[in-house]
């Protein structure tokens, strides 16, 4: 049986360039391949990262969502558009008082991939209580606030 083409780019989406079928740790991978869209809206400036950051996390809901159809997991691991949306949150705040640099980016993933792990509240609340793709979307945009800020404090008060 053909697969629906509508299953197919939604599972493309979310997996983010199918980074999210690595067998080992494909949050992490996922993250990591997002990096080059985060690093360019990044050196764009903070308007390009707010840009892209929203029609991340829209196309990643509806992805997400029709993936979660098929799935039996409520946040399946292969999905990784939620990450990318996060990782690309993460420089939201510098993009905003420092150019882009390679230290930045390198802390920014550093940084949401903690949040992203730790998950303190809210990000786990909605990774635990919200079902759905809005719950799986949501947690890593908070985490990647947490790093947004995080990564601000350390470019204002350390670098």
């Amino acid at each position: 049986m053909k697969k629906d083409k509508n299953i197919n780019f939604a599972e493309l989406i979310a997996t983010f360039f199918y980074s999210g079928k690595s067998k080992i740790a494909p949050g992490t991978v996922g993250s990591f391949c997002s990096l080059p869209l985060a690093g360019v809206a990044y050196a764009l400036g903070w308007e390009a990262v707010l840009i892209v950051s929203i029609l991340v996390y829209l196309l990643g809901i509806w992805a997400t969502n029709e993936v979660l159809k098929t799935s039996k997991d409520k946040d399946p691991g292969f999905v990784v558009i939620d990450e990318t949306a996060g990782q690309v949150i993460s420089f939201l705040f510098v993009a905003v008082v420092m150019p882009f640099s390679w230290l930045n980016l390198c802390l920014g993933f550093a940084l949401f991939r903690l949040f992203d792990i730790v998950k303190i509240w809210p990000c786990s609340f909605f990774d635990k209580k919200v079902v759905g793709a809005f719950g799986v979307m949501s947690d890593d945009v908070f985490a990647g606030f947490y790093a947004a800020v995080l990564l601000l404090l350390i470019n204002i008060f350390v670098l």
